[in-house]
């Protein structure tokens, strides 16, 4: 069996995950704690919109350069 492909965090949306959203509720989460949502290319905007106002954004990374530590692997 393959992996199932992520798909988009928005509420009610099916599409393809294209980017990982990393964020940090600083008053929850230590500082190097990273959260994910992952968004498709529809909605990156506007779940970035919704943790930048909040300021828990801390990072847009392309799916496909995503490692899993909370930044992109060529960095």
């Amino acid at each position: 069996m393959s992996e199932p492909t992520p798909i988009c965090s928005a509420k009610g949306c099916r599409a393809d995950a294209v980017w990982v959203l990393a964020w940090n509720n600083p008053k929850v989460h230590t500082p190097e704690r990273r959260k994910t949502w992952l968004a498709c290319d529809e909605h990156r905007e506007h779940l970035s919109q919704f943790l930048g106002v909040r300021g828990f954004l801390k990072d847009v990374v392309p799916f496909t350069e995503w490692d899993g530590t909370g930044s992109a692997a060529d960095r």
